[in-house]
């Protein structure tokens, strides 16, 4: 049977789970409180892996950069910060337009949202600043995020060995993220079960208000805001580029739902597009990593959901904060299905969101991931070759050469 459901893939699995786990709910409201078990464990795992998963693979990221490379990397950096901060910004738009509340599984009383920006701001700096050991073990992600942004710039000095020795840090407890994720069908049917053995069926209908937000900001992104981007580049049409894109890339990466498992697919493309081989062979592996516009858009919008639960006013200057760190979170997200949830304890610990009430967010994002995964790999995978190509064109045509 366990050979049977791998055949399957996890997106099937998924959807099975939350299936068993309703109807066992609705038919045995007993056995389907019992089966939260599974998804604590689950929550729980992913609780104890996630602030080791962003200390490794941020110092990892920035250690191995390497300088002094002329591929035109400048512009094409440029398009994916701009790509994904416009992203958070947009997804902050249509969480402030449609603000969603969740119902989860336990109370969320020992919330405590700070009273306004200075205290958030205050807290920020001094989570900053907190011992590493201690960060990791307390998961204060603004803390683990901070020291391995400084220890990946100091090891950027280190010899070859021990740049490698930290990707395969990094590679192995990413391989330990997909052994955790692997158990999600369970955990998700878990968390289904006692979500409508206590709340009914009315605790999931806020998820699809939830999933509704999160593609709602997706498709803008990737038909309104993309397209604008192109066009200040370019100054042309620039429907036909991102069309061609969304249809050879954006549909293979729905259903692989990996953006590392779709760069052969856009590295074909760009040659198909007649992008220059010196600039698509370094900027689409590297955007498989750093170029997530579609996980800033989920980071943004479960973090505001979690807000708007918990009862934080958000208040522009914080919505800023929030999208700045949603775009540095999202350049750090693993490439592993489910990777960009992980971060969103992160972000909610910019408002005094306990990280409790942050993980039982983080579940929610797994029983809509079936679609919001898929969908946020389409337009993160999309946009790689989308801005790739249009930083090449714009250079040749610069240097006076067709495109």
């Amino acid at each position: 049977m366990w050979k049977v459901l791998n055949r399957w893939g996890l997106v099937p699995q998924i959807i099975v789970g939350l299936l068993i786990g309703a109807g066992v709910a609705l038919l045995w409201p007993a056995a389907g409180a019992a089966l939260g078990l599974l998804g604590t464990l689950f929550v729980g795992a992913l609780k104890a892996v996630a602030p080791v998963l962003v200390f490794v693979l941020v110092i990892a990221a920035i250690s191995g950069h390497q300088q002094g490379q002329d591929t035109n990397m400048g512009s094409v950096l440029w398009l994916y910060l701009l790509g994904t901060f416009s992203a958070a910004l947009l997804a902050v738009a249509f969480s402030f337009a449609f603000p969603t509340q969740l119902t989860l599984a336990t109370a969320v009383q020992d919330a405590a949202p700070p009273g306004d920006v200075v205290t958030v701001l205050t807290n920020l700096l001094s989570n900053a600043v907190m011992n590493p050991v201690r960060a990791l073990v307390e998961a204060n992600y603004i803390g683990i995020l901070f020291w391995a942004v400084l220890l990946g710039l100091a090891l950027r000095q280190a010899g070859a060995g021990t740049r490698q020795m930290l990707q395969e840090a990094g590679d192995a407890v990413s391989q330990v993220v997909r052994w955790v994720i692997a158990f999600a069908p369970l955990g998700i049917l878990g968390l289904v079960a006692s979500t409508v053995a206590e709340t009914g069926f009315d605790g999931l209908l806020s998820y699809g208000r939830l999933l509704a937000v999160l593609l709602g900001a997706m498709l803008t992104m990737a038909l309104v805001i993309n397209p604008l981007i192109v066009w200040f580049k370019l100054r042309r049409n620039p429907y036909p580029l991102v069309l061609t894109c969304l249809r050879e890339s954006g549909i293979t990466a729905f259903f692989t739902r990996s953006s590392a498992a779709n760069i052969p697919v856009n590295l074909a493309l760009a040659e198909k597009l007649g992008v220059r081989e010196e600039t698509y062979s370094m900027s689409i592996p590297l955007g498989a990593t750093i170029n997530m516009a579609g996980a800033a858009i989920t980071i943004t919008v479960l973090t505001l959901a979690a807000a708007h639960t918990v009862g934080t006013e958000v208040s522009p200057l914080s919505a800023l904060l929030l999208s700045l760190v949603a775009t540095i979170s999202a350049a750090g997200a693993s490439g592993v299905a489910g990777g960009s949830l992980l971060l969103i304890p992160l972000a909610c610990s910019l408002f005094g969101i306990s990280e409790d009430v942050a993980l039982q967010v983080v579940g929610v994002g797994f029983i809509i991931g079936v679609i919001q995964d898929s969908a946020e790999t389409a337009l993160n995978s999309s946009t790689d070759v989308l801005f790739t190509a249009t930083a090449d064109f714009a250079a040749r045509r610069a240097g006076g050469q067709e495109t």
